[in-house]
């Protein structure tokens, strides 16, 4: 049988039918399907699912659906003409309706279950049976695999109608999520950090649904009015939507006996997060538990990368449960997230995120989901008390791991060859007490200047002349260590390979949904033109429009700064 990973594909796919032939399900062909589901995907109620690892779905359709945008980056990794996006089957396709499926695709896709630990905690409740059992993909819904230039990806319609897992939901999407989602994960594929991808955006023009939202200008911490949205299919793509709350599911079933097969389960669903996401790394004729080993040692380290990252570029995902960690160590969950942008280690966009996940807290929420992965594969090497020792080991280590990639981030950032924790701790305290804006900042500091004045840019209020003197010491202190490095242009040029010019900011989202709600989508191409090159300096016209500090009239203002998340 020929292996479609090493088999070729057509390199400028024009047609629906080249394209459906590179189909391949790797998950529905290898996993087990939930016993009691329908086998032509018609299960769309709420209810309990006990075992199997998906249960197989037929979205539901957007009515009269309109082009948005897609992402022709994309398309080119695929080998897609730009031209497909409008092909009318495609547009069919990735706006909910499998009617156009035929050989070798399937005229239904599959919804996952998943556990939930929130912060290291097993919770059940968010399950309308209160047993876990009903808590999965509620509103995504994957309905391909293909295999292009070598490359597996699956492709996720989200906001594509209810499943068994919709907890009472509509299983819709409203446009502004959709249209920041699409954009959020075009920006960070451009940043240089794991993410799922944006394939497409589609919208109904006679659909829509009413959620809870901001009155304008409101200054509510929650959402005060009901809006009626437009509904919204955008498509994610990823190597797999595997996530660290899977394998927990089959985990906790297994500590419990769930049914005869439950261990059994657990196992195929580690292979399968191996063969899908570590393929390359992990050879798998080794024995099983050594496998395992190296799947978490690999594991921590896409993981404690991966927070690095969202450190260096602003992120703060808002919500960083265990069913949001992508197993495959990527950026996945694109609701309750934000940038920085007034410098502030607690920053939380996540009207109900609390704590737990802020800025410079990411780092913790990763140890714990790590930690609960690790239980996970707890329960499947069980009689091996060796392999568990080593495993351990692994989790052990995952702190002092994930504290060096963030050391090393911060070189990078400052242009340092060793982390200084003196200087940073400096740093830190001059940010806060000026309150810099977070990427203006470090983009105006990799011009490595002499004086001050060149970062007041960043300041968003004046400062002393105490602060001045401040500032100025750290920089004459910081500026020598930097020059002890070599070359100041070349460090210069690295530096802005490191820290961004044009940054995520929400105030400059909300209009282009706006926008596009009134089917105006010419801003939310804008936009996505502009998050495509963060690192180069672009016009002046878009350097006045998109580099700058955030007005004042949007500080602490529901929607903008902060956002339930009612999507």
């Amino acid at each position: 049988m020929t292996d479609p990973l090493t088999s070729s594909s057509k390199e400028n796919i024009t047609s629906f039918d080249d394209f459906i032939r590179l189909a391949d399900y790797s998950l529905m062909d290898k996993l087990n399907a939930d016993p009691d589901a329908k086998p032509n995907g018609e299960n769309h109620h709420a209810r309990e699912v006990f075992s199997g690892h998906y249960v197989p779905v037929t979205p539901t359709p957007l009515p009269n659906p309109e082009y948005i945008s897609h992402s022709s980056t994309l398309f080119e990794e695929l080998g897609l003409s730009n031209d497909m996006a409008h092909n009318k089957e495609f547009c069919q396709m990735f706006s909910g309706d499998l009617s156009v499926a035929r050989e070798p695709m399937r005229p239904y896709g599959w919804a996952t279950g998943y556990a939930l630990s929130i912060y290291g905690r097993e919770y059940t409740h968010q399950c309308p049976f209160r047993t876990g059992n009903g808590y999965g993909d509620g509103r995504a819904i994957s309905i391909i695999e293909l295999v292009s230039k070598g490359k597996r990806w699956e492709m996720q319609l989200k906001g594509s109608g209810t499943t068994p897992y919709c907890r009472g939901g509509d299983g819709r999407a409203v446009l502004r999520s959709s249209v920041r989602e699409f954009l959020a994960q075009e920006y960070m594929h451009a940043l240089g950090i794991p993410t799922s991808r944006s394939l497409s955006l589609y919208v109904s023009k006679s659909e829509t649904v009413s959620r809870p939202w901001y009155s304008e200008d409101s200054g509510s911490i929650n959402p005060d009015i009901h809006v009626d949205n437009p509904v919204a299919i955008s498509t994610r793509v990823a190597p797999s939507f595997l996530r660290v709350g899977q394998v927990e599911l089959f985990a906790r079933r297994a500590r419990s006996h769930a049914h005869p097969e439950v261990l059994e389960e657990l196992r195929m669903i580690v292979t399968h997060l191996i063969d899908r996401e570590y393929k390359q790394e992990i050879d798998q004729s080794d024995p099983f538990a050594d496998q395992v080993l190296e799947l978490a040692k690999l594991f921590s380290l896409r993981l404690s990368s991966l927070v690095a990252h969202w450190l260096r570029i602003g992120f703060c995902q808002g919500n960083f449960n265990s069913d949001n960690c992508p197993a495959g160590g990527y950026t996945l969950d694109y609701g309750p997230f934000g940038f920085c942008e007034v410098f502030d280690p607690e920053f939380q966009p996540w009207t109900g995120g609390g704590n737990h996940f802020e800025f410079f807290n990411q780092h913790a929420a990763a140890e714990k989901n790590f930690h609960m992965f690790y239980t996970a594969l707890c329960t499947l090497l069980g009689d091996d008390p060796q392999a568990l020792e080593k495993l351990e080991q692994v989790r052990a280590d995952f702190s002092e791991l994930i504290k060096n990639e963030i050391k090393k981030m911060w070189e990078a950032k400052l242009g340092l060859k060793t982390f200084n924790a003196e200087l940073f701790s400096q740093l830190m305290a001059l940010m806060m007490n000026t309150k810099v804006d977070y990427t203006i900042f470090f983009r105006e500091l990799s011009h490595i200047p002499e004086d001050v004045s060149a970062l007041e840019k960043s300041f968003y209020i004046p400062a002393s002349k105490d602060l001045l003197e401040q500032w100025q010491t750290w920089l004459k202190t910081w500026r020598e260590l930097v020059s002890e490095n070599g070359d100041l242009s070349e460090i210069s040029e690295q530096m802005k390979g490191v820290n961004p010019k044009y940054a995520w900011r929400e105030w400059l989202v909300v209009p282009a949904y706006e926008q596009a709600a009134k089917g105006d989508y010419s801003l939310v191409k804008e936009l996505q033109e502009v998050l495509l090159k963060p690192y180069e300096e672009q016009s002046k016209e878009i350097e006045e429009k998109y580099y700058r500090l955030k007005p004042k009239e949007f500080f602490n203002t529901g929607g903008v700064s902060h956002y339930s998340c009612s999507s």
